[in-house]
């Protein structure tokens, strides 16, 4: 029997373990699976994934199960950095900020992003598509995830950032991925090798499918469900992008070896108006309202967030610290008046950011005066980063606190990323909660208003047979539910294992055949991640649910 770890050692410089230990810590990410590989690898240089790429396509035939699953950070939420073949852990060696200027960065995968934002701020730029986990996540995770979070409003999301990406290839090569011109593009396609077939296939694709393909394009303001094969190929301005489809491919395509990011400005002022909703009619008016003057930010999150944090407030401590969590309690004093008027159906949060603390005076004073008669239960203005931070930890935090505060059972991420156009919430969102409410699931609901993007977080005893049987029917409703109102079931956190099975039943089944197709002419051995996005399976995510938390 071939001894994997020893025939992976002898090719690479880097280390390969199998212990139980290990093994067992790599089989989970934040999502609900478990899968457990049979090694992990980090691997010390490019030259490594090369090999390691090389020998999986040399002995796929022999061990069809053999296969390539890269990982950094491990806080995907659908499943997307679990495997059971070979799992890449690129935070090791991986992990160098290469070069940052105010209008580029330069990283290898295995960065956090809490340790490139510093390298970015010394020179007054952002990385603006930082998620709610950006203390956590990598930069190569952002990529492959096309991350967004609350700046996404204003800024969009990764893929809108991506320079260049180089990328280890089937054939075992690394490759410089980057916007081409058609000339450029029918130079890569003269090419008599495996990156020029993979040019040739592309266009064609691309170009032999450009309406049918250009009209699948969700039209929601965020989308990280499928490929983005609509935005590769432009025929007014005739650039052709590669990296539209490898950003959010989760690792399904390709193996990203380093990333060139583009960064903005950041704005050094800021603040927030903070609106408390007794009732939701008028959401629809508000929304449009809010979005006339143009926020940074347009955040939310419900009265189950808020009062799970006022039943378990003394557990913010954890992360805070007792300093914290005191200057926490100092800072809602005012609020309690509020609050014992009764608890507020949504609570609203506008930021503005600008160059000038009078700017953001007069920005949030005239959001205030647009709002006034609509009546609402209360407005605070909150006109400095410090004023605010109580409602973003609280907001930040929901999730964190359900996972670690409900003894017997756990965050169920299934329903944790739909979008809708914002027009739609006032209708949308109580049916929502009806769904919700008709599986008895304990579920928050918070999200970026400003896209309609929600986190339906439910809390389920997962390992119960009983609870598990949920998954399916309850996600169909609110599957349905999403796309009657024309929205996308992910706007941030991918398709992965848990909704790669659905992407047929959103798209249809001629654009499914294209996202097959694309998988196929970089994969045709299906060698990267082949148990999510568009070769998903949903018998083989439910065959792998975990079963102890």
């Amino acid at each position: 029997m071939v001894d994997l770890k020893t025939e992976i050692e002898s090719i690479i410089k880097g280390e390969v373990d199998d212990s139980d230990a290990v093994r067992e810590l790599y089989s989970h990410d934040a999502s609900l699976f478990e899968l457990k590989p049979l090694i992990v690898v980090a691997p010390k240089n490019a030259k490594d994934v090369e090999n390691i790429v090389t020998y999986v396509r040399n002995n796929k035939k022999s061990s069809r199960d053999l296969y390539i699953t890269p990982r950094s950070g491990g806080t995907c939420m659908s499943g997307g950095a679990i495997g059971e073949s070979i799992t890449l852990d690129f935070t090791k060696y991986f992990n160098r900020v290469l070069g940052v200027s105010a209008t580029e960065g330069h990283v290898q995968p295995g960065v956090y992003y809490r340790n490139f934002e510093p390298h970015t701020l010394k020179y007054g730029a952002l990385m603006p598509s930082f998620p709610a986990s950006r203390e956590l996540c990598t930069v190569g995770g952002m990529v492959a995830n096309n991350s967004g979070g609350e700046l996404s409003l204003r800024y969009g999301k990764t893929i809108n950032y991506v320079n260049e990406l180089k990328v280890v290839f089937c054939d075992g090569n690394e490759y410089t991925v980057k916007p081409l011109t058609k000339i450029e593009l029918d130079r890569k396609m003269r090419l008599a090798s495996f990156e020029g077939d993979v040019y040739r296939r592309v266009f064609k694709l691309v170009d032999s499918n450009y309406a049918a393909i250009k009209a699948a394009k969700p039209s929601v303001s965020k989308n990280s469900t499928g490929y983005n094969l609509w935005d590769v190929w432009d025929r007014e301005t005739g650039i052709f992008d590669l990296t539209k489809v490898i950003v959010g491919s989760q690792g399904t395509l390709g193996i990203i070896t380093d990333i060139k990011l583009r960064l903005i400005p950041k704005e050094p002022y800021s603040g927030v108006l903070v609106c408390f909703m007794k009732k939701m009619d008028g959401l629809g008016d508000i929304i449009n309202t809010v979005l006339t003057q143009h926020p940074t930010t347009f955040e939310s999150f419900d009265n189950y967030t808020l009062n799970l944090s006022i039943k378990f407030f003394p557990y913010f401590r954890y992360n805070l610290g007792w300093w914290g969590l005191i200057k926490l309690a100092w800072q809602l004093l005012p609020d309690a008046l509020i609050l014992f008027k009764g608890i507020p159906k949504l609570i609203l949060l506008i930021e503005f950011t600008g160059q000038t603390q009078e700017e953001i005076n007069q920005k949030i004073d005239r959001m205030r005066e647009l709002l006034e008669h609509f009546k609402l239960q209360a407005m605070e203005e909150d006109e400095t980063p410090a004023k605010a931070w109580k409602f973003r930890i609280m907001r930040r935090e929901s999730f964190n606190l359900l996972r670690k505060k409900v003894k017997d059972k756990h965050t169920a991420p299934f329903i944790d990323d739909l979008v809708v156009l914002p027009k739609h919430l006032p209708t949308f969102l109580p049916k929502l909660r009806r769904i919700v409410n008709k599986y008895k699931l304990q579920a928050t609901v918070a999200g970026h208003m400003g896209d309609g993007n929600f986190h339906v977080i439910p809390l389920m005893k997962i390992e119960d047979p009983k609870e598990r049987a949920k998954l399916e029917p309850a996600m169909r409703e609110v599957n349905k539910l999403v796309l009657k109102y024309g929205g996308s079931l992910s706007g941030e956190h991918n398709d992965g294992l848990i909704r790669g099975p659905w992407l047929q039943q959103m798209y249809g089944r001629k654009v499914f055949g294209y996202f097959r197709e694309l998988k196929a002419i970089f994969d045709p051995d299906n060698m990267f991640n082949p148990h999510i996005k568009a070769t998903a399976d949903w018998d083989f995510s439910m065959s792998h649910i975990r079963q102890k938390f």
